[in-house]
């Protein structure tokens, strides 16, 4: 919940100015609800960058005051949409059922989901972090065809390292996302498990991006606070 309408054109512009297009990678921003028109239009004929929005909710439309649809989203310039973002999951309630709702509402609007998934400090101590990551992944993708799942991207963030300066480890963020991984093979099939891309998200930087994302099984990054300067995530997309 960070950058209004001002600030998050300010952010465009200053962004915009330092990056280039690179054909190989995608970045997209997950601005408010309230600033994706302001993003959108700061963006203009900018098609190598992509908008999203932070939540759906699981109809397409209806009396459910204060939330946005995903097809209301695509008609304000959304691509994207996260989906059972830790804070959507452990603040608010958000089940493995209502991300597999809010997955297909997502993918029948033409949005792209980007399914966020991950385990709690206590569980990972108590070593449960790939029955949490298995149950994660087959709850939200209950009920979605193969062909419906393709596009979706998978963003696997340990709770206990968002916004506490905690970083996984190459390491430990491979092997989680090798879970998540054969988790989907055993779902949708190897060759949709094989080319969905899986980013790693908890307290990405621009001094670990490139050793995190430099691991064959990291696709690439969800980035949290370090999203919100200019400067620092120009440096994270250009690792």
């Amino acid at each position: 919940m960070n950058h209004g309408p001002t600030q998050a054109r300010a952010f465009m512009a200053a962004f915009t100015a330092r990056w280039t297009p690179h054909a190989d990678r995608t970045v997209v921003f997950f601005p408010p609800a309230l600033s994706v028109t302001s993003v959108v239009h700061a963006l203009g004929s900018r098609t190598d960058l992509g908008v999203g929005v932070q939540n759906i909710w699981t109809e397409d439309k209806g009396a459910f005051t204060g939330e946005s649809s995903a097809p209301i989203a695509k008609e304000a310039g959304a691509r994207y949409a996260l989906v059972g973002h830790s804070e959507r999951r452990h603040v608010f309630g958000e089940t493995d059922e209502q991300t597999a709702l809010k997955c297909g509402a997502a993918t029948r609007a033409g949005l792209i989901p980007v399914l966020c998934v991950g385990e709690l400090l206590a569980e990972r101590e108590a070593g449960q972090t790939e029955q949490v990551l298995k149950t994660q992944v087959t709850g939200a993708f209950a009920g979605i065809t193969a062909e419906a799942a393709a596009p979706i991207v998978i963003a696997y963030e340990p709770v206990w390292a968002i916004g506490t300066g905690k970083t996984a480890t190459p390491e430990m963020a491979v092997e989680a996302h090798r879970i998540v991984r054969s988790e989907v093979a055993k779902l949708l099939g190897n060759d949709v498990a094989s080319k969905m891309r899986i980013l790693y998200g908890g307290s990405v930087k621009p001094d670990n991006a490139t050793a995190l994302c430099g691991q064959e099984e990291i696709d690439g990054a969800l980035v949290g606070g370090a999203s919100l300067k200019p400067d620092s995530f120009t440096a994270i997309v250009k690792y």
